[in-house]
């Protein structure tokens, strides 16, 4: 009989994965990961993970498995938090979730688990997998859920063939709905229990006020560029080669208070991201304000005027090429070749027509129509039919 440890997070989906696992013969153990105990990031008087270990162990006990909880907050705070906080201190704007799947849970977790005689590792992810042969030797592809509505597949994008391996995903061919009505009649305290909203596998800690209580306020300016201003009139020089067009497509504006006009201050541009509108506090526009631009070395947030402000869009972006990763190392992309694919920038963004252009320096993702709101510091993951094949961080 084969082992699996399931990462019982205390939520839905990962219940259900424990419960139909058990149901298809394999030797189960639930495995809690407590990834956070520093009280001063908390956000309110409630313990972020004493409820969540609670429901895991009422599910491992109502599925007759057995239950352990794993202290990771030490690996946690080295490989996630303290990369957040450089991130965003450099102006970049990581994803928490790609990170932890990546480092912690199918890293440090995924390591536990097979010191435990596991065979594999399940997690309650909407996505799938399937194996087959390429060249006599085994391929894992990661695909998407069946679920639109939770695809999850976009936060296991940096996985590796070898964490593929090891990997379940029990809940990938169903929807959120048909989970729930498992839950529902396997009597699961996990039921009706709202997703997780906060940071990833930490419970009830909201990234805005957790960079607050960790990074220092520093005032400056917010400075509106109008979409009139001639910066978005320049004519397209005329280049040498393709990567020189494409680098142009992909560089950020050139902006400077001389650009624009200044509308209010805030208190450190570390705290705001390109596409946000929330937390500004300066009205008197006929449209919102949206983020176009940060500034972290002057201290300085651009902003245009409403959603389809020029300052928003760019079609072109970068990946250098050490962060440049293919689960599929064996559709790796030749130094000066092309391949046409499906992208996103995002969680549940529709997928874009993209094309993929491998330069040594890294690759270039050309999208089809202009993407608002690309962020340094996010991840770009690319498709073919419902594969994800691989993902790189954007600079």
């Amino acid at each position: 009989m084969k082992r699996v440890v399931v990462g019982l997070s205390g939520g839905v989906d990962s219940s259900v994965a424990a419960y139909l696992l058990k149901e298809q013969g394999y030797e189960v153990i639930g495995l809690f990961m407590k990834n956070w105990h520093d009280d001063s990031v908390t956000i309110s008087n409630e313990c972020p993970w004493l409820e969540d270990s609670n429901d895991a162990l009422l599910v491992a006990e109502k599925l007759g498995i057995p239950f352990q909880t794993v202290d990771l907050s030490e690996q946690y705070q080295e490989k996630i938090v303290d990369y957040m906080f450089k991130e965003y201190e450099n102006g970049r704007t990581p994803n928490p979730d790609v990170l932890c799947n990546r480092e912690i849970k199918f890293d440090v977790f995924m390591k536990i688990a097979v010191s435990l005689g596991a065979d594999y590792v399940a997690t309650g992810h909407y996505c799938r997998k399937n194996t087959i042969e390429v060249d006599g030797k085994e391929v894992h592809q990661l695909l998407a859920g069946k679920d639109d509505n939770k695809d999850q597949s976009y936060f296991l994008c940096q996985l590796s063939q070898e964490q593929l391996a090891k990997a379940l995903f029990p809940i990938g061919e169903l929807t959120k709905p048909e989970v729930r009505e498992i839950a529902t009649q396997m009597e699961l305290v996990t039921a009706e229990k709202k997703d997780s909203q906060g940071l990833c596998f930490i419970g009830k800690v909201r990234l805005p006020e957790f960079l607050q209580q960790k990074l220092q306020p520093k005032e400056g300016l917010i400075i509106e560029i109008p979409s009139t201003n001639g910066i978005y009139q320049n004519p397209k020089p005329r280049f040498e080669n393709l990567e020189a067009e494409l680098a142009f497509e992909a560089k950020n504006k050139d902006y400077s208070d001389a650009n624009g006009i200044v509308k209010g201050k805030h208190q450190g541009a570390h705290y705001f991201t390109n596409g946000q509108r929330r937390g500004l506090n300066v009205g008197g526009t006929k449209e919102g304000l949206f983020v176009i631009q940060t500034d972290v070395i002057n201290n300085i947030i651009y902003v245009g005027e409403g959603a389809n402000h020029p300052g928003l869009f760019k079609n072109t972006l970068f990946v250098k090429s050490d962060e440049v990763h293919w689960i599929r190392q064996d559709l790796k992309l030749a130094v000066g070749k092309k391949t046409e694919v499906m992208a996103r920038i995002r969680y549940r963004q529709p997928l874009q027509k993209a094309t993929l252009h491998q330069f040594e320096s890294g690759m270039y993702v050309q999208f089809e129509n202009p993407q608002s709101a690309i962020t340094e510091g996010q991840f770009v993951a690319w498709y073919m039919d419902d594969e994800l094949q691989g993902s790189g961080v954007i600079s």
